[in-house]
């Protein structure tokens, strides 16, 4: 892999796993320029899932040492979110190129969307309800959540704390526990779907997961009061240009780029 490539997907998983730190949508940026690079969309969407699980095994891993593992709700919401990654991915290995760039082009920019507008912050007055109904219909839920994350995954995040929190009223805490750890699941169960059918670049991914690391360890690391502000900022601009180059705005318009 020559040198530049190289250093450019280390700089995707750094930003990848600082914005997952701070605010979510890492896999805005890493999934484009995978594909940027050459990557057919099936192969960019399994290496991908390399450094997803690494980061989130980490992430267990540190709320478990912090005494948030609520393996019983976690185990209870991973069944059905694993259960839908396998129908998801193998929806996404078998999908043309062009259809599937198209759909991630627009999720990104409904994914920006959200991040912007920011929903969740209306929703932290909610009180916690956890009723066996309430858990049939987040078991239900994350199995569309699953459909999802073995499709496409960006900004799953957000959609699992939106439903969580919506439907159990759980802390932002717990839940973003739980999220970690039923993410790690079925991005592991989605990962050998890919795997299976040869759309893993190992060496592409591992370089992505060793990025990924370093960003979330920076992220965690220097807490900057103007950070968030900045982060959106920079994401904005940087998905809505990756989102263009997919949807062949730049060609439409003779840019060439």
């Amino acid at each position: 892999m020559p040198i530049l490539d190289v250093i450019l997907i280390l700089l995707a998983g750094t930003a990848a796993g600082f914005l997952n730190t701070l605010a979510g949508g890492g896999s805005l940026i890493t999934m484009p320029i995978l594909i940027f690079m050459g990557l057919p969309s099936a192969t960019a969407n399994g290496t991908n899932r390399i450094a997803l699980a690494v980061q989130n095994i980490v992430a267990v891993t540190n709320f478990r040492s912090k005494g948030f593992f609520d393996w019983r709700m976690g185990l209870m919401l991973a069944a059905p979110a694993v259960v839908g990654s396998i129908v998801g991915a193998n929806l996404a290995v078998s999908l043309p190129d062009r259809i599937f760039n198209k759909i991630l082009a627009v999720v990104m920019l409904l994914v920006l969307a959200l991040i912007l507008w920011q929903p969740l912050k209306k929703l932290s007055a909610i009180t916690e309800n956890l009723t066996n109904k309430r858990k049939v219909i987040a078991v239900i839920t994350f199995f569309f959540v699953g459909v999802y994350g073995g499709f496409i995954q960006a900004g799953v995040g957000f959609i699992i704390i939106a439903s969580l929190t919506t439907i159990t009223g759980m802390s932002l805490v717990r839940i973003n526990s739980i999220k970690v750890f039923v993410v790690l699941f079925y991005i592991l169960s989605s990962l050998i779907i890919f795997i299976v059918n040869g759309q893993v670049d190992w060496l592409l991914g591992l370089t992505l997961a060793a990025g990924n690391a370093l960003g979330a360890w920076i992220g965690s690391t220097f807490a900057v009061s103007k950070g968030d502000k900045l982060v959106r900022i920079v994401l904005s601009i940087a998905v809505t240009l990756m989102a263009a180059k997919l949807l062949g705005v730049f060609e439409l318009l003779g840019l060439g780029l």
